[in-house]
Formats: C-alpha cells, sequence, structure tokens
C-alpha cells in the first residue's frame, strides 16, 4: 500500500528546499534547550546543599521544567499554524535566553522551581515548531535526513546536559552555567536572526481560527495512523526517559563510583552518545527514507529494549558505558522516523507537531516517575522490566508500521 493515501501532505510552499545549514542552525537552538534541560538534573545535591533544603524538596525543579515545557508545546503549533514558524521560534528562543539568565539570580529553591517552570513554558515552541518548518520546506522522501540532523542535536543535548553540565558547575559555579547556557543561546539568536529572510520563506501553513486548530487536533487523534503513533511516541518517550533518569545512580551503586566519577563516566556516554546523533543521525534519516521508516522503527525499539536489558545484567563499566551508547542509538533509530510520520497527518502541521512534543515529554515525565515508582524492588529488575515491555512494543511495532514507506 503507498502511505500517500493515508496522509495529508500539502504542496511545498518554497521553490527550493533549503540548505541543511539552516536546519543545522536552527537545530543549535534545540541542542542548546534540552542542554538546559537535563543539566540541573546532575546538580540537585549540591543545589540543595547551597539552598540548605532537602534533595526531594530539590527534585521538584526538573518535574516542573517536564511539565511546563510539555503543557506548552499544545500552544505553540496550533500559533505558529495562525502566525508564522518563524516568528514563533524567535519568541520562544527569547524567552528562553531571558528566563535561563535570571535563574542564575535565584537566592531560594522556591524562585528556582518557579523560573523552570516559567523556562518550560517559554521555550516550549522551539522544538516542536522546528520540525513543523522541515515538514513545510522538505519533500516526504528527503525529509529524513534533516530530522536526523534535528534528532541528533536534541540527542546530543540530553547527552552532554546531563554529564558536561554536571563537570563544568565544578568548574564554573552553577550561576555563571545558567549564564553561559543564556549566552550560548543568544548566539542562536543572532544566526537566525542575519539568516532570517531563508527561514520566512515559505514557512507557514495556511492560517485558521481557533476552531480550525481544536478540530485538526481532534482530527488527527481520530486517524488510527495518528493515535498509534503518538501512542508509540508516548511509549518510547517512557522507556528511555525511565532508563536515563536513573542512569547515574546506576553507576554509583553497581560500578561504586563516587560524584565525581559518576560523572566522568556519563560524559563516557555522553560523548560517545553525541556521534550517533550528530554523524550517524542523518545518515539514519537517508536509510529511512530509501529502505522504510517500517524496517527501521522495530530495529530501533529492539536495540533499546536489548540495551537495558544487558545494562540490568552488570557486566564491567566500559560494557555499562556501550550500552548506554546503543541505547542512544536506539532512540535515534525510532523518533526521528515518528516525527517523519507525523508531518504527513494534517495540512496543519503546528498542532501534529505540538501533539508530537506533547506525547514526547508527558512520556518523559512519566518515564521517570514509573521507574521511581518500582525501583524498590531493585533497579536492575526495573531496568529488566522496561526492556521487557520494549520487547514486546517492537514486536507490536512491526504489524502497526508495516504499510509505512
Amino acid at each position: 500500500m503507498d502511505h500517500r493515501q493515508n496522509t495529508c501532505l500539502p504542496p511545498l510552499t518554497g521553490t527550493l528546499e533549503p540548505p541543511m545549514f539552516l536546519v543545522a542552525v536552527l537545530s543549535l537552538g534545540t541542542f542548546i534547550i534540552f542542554f538546559q534541560g537535563f543539566m540541573v538534573a546532575p546538580i540537585l545535591p549540591g543545589l540543595s546543599a547551597i539552598f540548605k533544603v532537602s534533595i526531594r524538596h530539590a527534585s521538584f525543579i526538573e518535574p516542573a521544567y517536564l511539565l511546563g515545557y510539555g503543557s506548552a508545546t499544545l500552544v505553540y503549533g496550533p500559533l505558529s499554524d495562525k502566525y508564522g514558524r518563524f516568528p514563533v521560534i524567535l519568541f520562544s528562543l527569547t524567552c528562553f535566553i531571558v528566563l535561563t539568565a535570571c535563574t542564575g539570580f535565584c537566592h531560594s529553591i522556591t524562585q528556582m522551581i518557579l523560573l523552570r517552570l516559567l523556562t518550560g513554558i517559554g521555550s516550549g515552541g522551539v522544538a516542536p515548531i522546528t520540525i513543523g518548518w522541515i515538514g513545510d520546506r522538505f519533500a516526504y522522501e528527503r525529509r529524513g535526513h534533516a530530522l536526523g540532523i534535528f534528532f541528533g542535536c536534541m540527542a546530543g543535548g540530553t547527552a552532554l546536559g546531563s554529564s558536561v553540565g554536571a563537570l563544568l558547575t565544578a568548574g564554573m559555579g552553577w550561576q555563571m552555567l545558567f549564564w553561559t547556557v543564556a549566552a550560548a543561546g543568544v548566539l542562536v539568536l543572532m544566526l537566525l536572526m542575519a539568516y532570517r529572510r531563508h527561514f520566512r520563506q515559505g514557512s507557514s501553513a495556511p492560517a485558521g481560527g481557533f476552531a480550525t486548530l481544536c478540530r485538526s487536533v481532534k482530527e488527527i487523534l481520530l486517524l488510527p495512523r495518528g493515535w498509534r503513533t503518538y501512542l508509540f511516541v508516548l511509549f518510547n518517550g517512557m522507556f528511555h526517559s525511565g532508563v536515563f533518569a536513573w542512569a547515574g545512580y546506576f553507576f554509583y551503586r553497581y560500578h561504586h563510583l563516587n560524584e565525581r566519577h559518576v560523572g566522568l563516566a556519563l560524559l563516557g556516554y555522553g560523548l560517545p552518545g553525541l556521534l550517533p546523533g550528530l554523524l550517524l543521525g542523518p545518515l539514519l534519516g537517508r536509510l529511512a527514507d530509501k529502505y522504510g521508516r517500517n524496517r527501521i522503527i522495530p530495529m530501533g525499539m529492539l536495540t533499546g529494549a536489548l540495551s537495558a536489558i544487558l545494562l540490568s545484567m552488570h557486566y564491567s563499566l566500559a560494557a555499562s558505558c556501550m550500552f548506554m551508547v546503543t541505547l542512544s542509538f536506539g532512540f535515534e533509530l525510532t523518533h526521528p522516523l515518528f516525527a517523519a510520520i507525523i508531518t504527513t497527518l494534517s495540512t496543519q502541521k503546528g498542532a501534529a507537531t505540538g501533539l508530537f512534543a506533547f506525547f514526547l515529554f508527558m512520556g518523559y515525565g512519566l518515564g521517570s516517575l514509573v521507574l521511581s515508582l518500582i525501583v524498590n524492588m531493585g533497579l536492575d529488575q526495573a531496568f529488566r522490566l522496561f526492556g521487557v515491555f520494549a520487547l514486546a512494543a517492537a514486536g507490536i511495532a512491526v504489524a502497526v508500521f508495516k504499510a509505512e514507506k
């Protein structure tokens, strides 16, 4: 079956596809936002000592950001359909810069929790709207390459934020870390403004009222191809987030590393994990364009499942680091391809990509929560349970995505 019979593919709004350099510029914004989003968890013990609160109290910083980010994506997507991709991206990136810089001036954990919530809400438009812009400007057959670059930057920001962020804090302090990230955001904003002519050309979708946008969301979720894909986005986000969130504790508990060495171990995972994202991501996207997403997606879920199961078997430190890299590789084999599918569900790509980001970040939050609730059974058993469920999902994916090309 030709998948185009089930998609809503609008004609490309520009006469020529933009160069991949412009995709890289937008993806850098996503890299910085995800770096900032995941750099906080490893430094929670230090923040709790600085602000003289319990680690449990300080831990609310992370869900405040994730919940704010996930909920905001539902708003930015429809707004970009109505007002254009580029203005929404600029607004969201500006909010990220200002609020991240303000976080460095916090004098209490309550202030930081509030600012993290606002930062999540403010920055929630960059990543999903970038996906929508890629959907506007690239033909479906070449979309995998562009999305591979984008998700490579997302994976790199996630990996390096959790590892390099902790090491940088030891050298420059937590306040300077936030200010440095904000300064990096300014550089990306300047690049976007310098090349704004290319981003604005054909970058918006047909506008409509709020009722039209609500109907688009409803229509997307009622499509069997739509809700099935979003469920896989949710589950895959839960799986990867659950394992990733407890990686630091895993190295502390089973390899007896101190805090500094845990940071180095995560750096050993982060740097290799960055390579599959930035180097192999575009290659995997082209392979999916050529050989079909129906083959690559189940392979990615299988890779992630086996990584979690092998991680739970307490092999050597080097082997454990390698399993974390293959876990990241499994992410690269799945989420960019899910994103390519959802950009074909409706002409209102902002609504479709907003839903994608919403389900992804809700999955992130739920995954870390679920693993926290079951970790009393033992971290290795919890990893194994997550892996078994991912194995079952990989088998189901073979049937669910068999018509995808």
